[in-house]
């Protein structure tokens, strides 16, 4: 059985369509402000499970 490397082949089809799924400067600019957004609520959210659990602020 002769030995046949196909980890070089590069598929036609995938490069074609390569361009139509990277997201546009548009978008990649909405994508990267609305996870930020969610990163900080959470965040926010983690903050306050911590100060809501805290038994400091008993007066």
């Amino acid at each position: 059985m002769p030995y046949r490397n196909t980890d070089n082949l590069v598929e036609n089809k995938d490069t074609q369509d390569y361009d139509k799924d990277l997201a546009n400067n548009e978008e990649s600019i909405k994508n990267s402000k609305v996870r930020k957004r969610i990163d900080e609520l959470l965040e926010k959210k983690r903050l306050k499970e911590l100060l809501d659990d805290s038994d400091d602020w008993d007066v």
